[in-house]
């Protein structure tokens, strides 16, 4: 009998889920996210930067991670998802730590040379994202996939529980050169689990499901994907809810300053809008092993349309305000699952690094956007309601688009690309 009916999915591949959500929380997703806005108040005070300055690093590391995102997922495809996401946890670490070494000059040259380093970031980092790792887990869960997914984005929420706490802490004690330092410290952590402990399922220990009759992997290729009706709705979809979402999420304190909530009280919003995220990951996932996910999808991600709702005016009491924060969290937790469960299942898994990797594409691109198109609108207006009104109706579009995707696919033709579907080497 083989060994995946002896033994639950969690039993065969909870090790190695371990080892994901730890390197999805200290790899390139969520880390320069998590470390950026505490540096303004340094570079401000050595350099005279502005505010814009300093945030142009990481719209430029979205934008590059978001062009590379199909490359690293072909690798992971070609070679496997071990050594892509490892070196790239190596080469990450090493790329933050570099930009310690930022020169201790108000020469103008400097700017650029700290941009160049978090170029670098953007280069080198993206192969320590879900764009690997979640094709990892697609491949030891089929039954419970969902919920192995949202438990692998928890990686994320958890990142944004601790990592800006080490960063304040670093840079009240040894400044913010040594912060990058302090930070590049979890990503290698997160190498050295795992290289014990993360790796692909040998073809004994793969979903059947995944798999032709004769033990290799099924699914479309990438260029049969991009004539599939289907990819394109989900790709429209993605950036319909980022371009939405993301503004709103980084404007949040400056919306709910502007209705009279004091900063303490926003920060508590922005915390329960946290776990507003981590809660969405998990039942998103849950509901997605047991429900089509457009019943699952269309009324999760039209939770954010009262959120904005609840946004719009001149008053806001916190209650509301937290109900507010906690929806719109949740819908983004339920949109990171929908990604990869999605990639996964109209598509399979024979490509799935590539196919992800363009999906993930308007995710990264659209919510780079989305916070400076929330900004214009309030320069040039005075207010965020007008774009609150559209982001509204880009919530309801979005989430009912995938209403439109039909069954999964029940068969998968055998790889078309070529993909290595050789089981990946055991760790030393």
């Amino acid at each position: 009998m083989n060994s995946k009916t002896q033994k639950g999915e969690f039993s065969l591949g909870g090790t190695v889920l371990f080892a994901g959500v730890l390197g999805v929380a200290c790899g390139a997703s969520p880390i320069p996210y998590n470390v950026i806005g505490f540096t303004a108040e340094p570079l401000t005070a050595e350099f005279g930067w502005s505010q814009t300055q300093i945030l142009v690093p990481i719209t430029l590391f979205g934008v590059i991670a978001s062009f590379l995102a199909p490359v690293f997922g072909w690798m992971a495809d070609r070679f496997g998802v071990r050594p892509v996401a490892l070196w790239s946890l190596f080469a990450f670490a090493l790329a933050f730590a570099a930009i310690s070494l930022t020169p201790a000059s108000d020469d103008p040259s400097t700017l650029y040379i700290y941009y160049g380093f978090w170029v670098v970031v953007g280069l080198v980092g993206i192969g320590s994202t879900p764009v690997t790792w979640s094709r990892a887990i697609n491949l030891w869960f089929f039954k419970h996939r969902g919920l192995a997914l949202g438990i692998l984005l928890m990686g994320t929420s958890l990142a944004a529980m601790v990592i800006p706490q080490v960063a304040v802490w670093a840079i009240d004690n040894f400044g913010w050169r040594q912060m990058f330092l302090v930070i590049a410290v979890f990503p290698i952590t997160a190498l050295i689990v795992g290289y014990f402990l993360f790796r692909e399922p040998r073809p004994e220990e793969r979903p059947k499901a995944i798999e032709s009759a004769s033990g290799k992997l099924t699914g479309v290729g990438l260029g049969t994907a991009l004539k599939d009706y289907r990819f394109w709705v989900i790709w429209l979809s993605i950036a319909l809810i980022a371009a939405s979402f993301g503004g709103a999420f980084i404007n949040m304190p400056r919306m709910l300053g502007l209705r009279g909530i004091d900063p303490q009280t926003q920060a508590t919003v922005m915390g329960i809008l946290g776990i507003g995220i981590f809660s969405g990951r998990l039942i998103t996932g849950a509901l997605l092993d047991r429900f089509w996910q457009g019943f699952v999808a269309f009324p999760l991600l039209c939770l954010p349309a009262i959120s904005a709702w609840l946004l719009i005016g001149d008053s806001i009491t916190f209650p509301l305000a937290a109900i507010a924060g906690f929806l719109l969290g949740f819908a983004a937790g339920a949109e990171s699952d929908l990604i990869a469960y999605l990639t996964g299942r109209y598509f399979g898994m024979a490509n799935y690094g590539k196919i992800y990797g363009m999906l993930y594409m308007p995710f990264g691109l659209f919510s780079a956007a989305s916070p400076l198109l929330y900004a214009q609108v309030f320069d040039r207006t005075g207010s965020f309601d007008p774009i609150l009104t559209v982001a509204m109706g880009g919530f309801v579009i979005g989430g009912g688009l995938l209403l439109f995707l039909g069954r999964y696919p029940e068969t998968f033709p055998e790889a078309e690309e070529g993909p290595s579907t050789e089981p990946a080497a055991e760790p030393a």
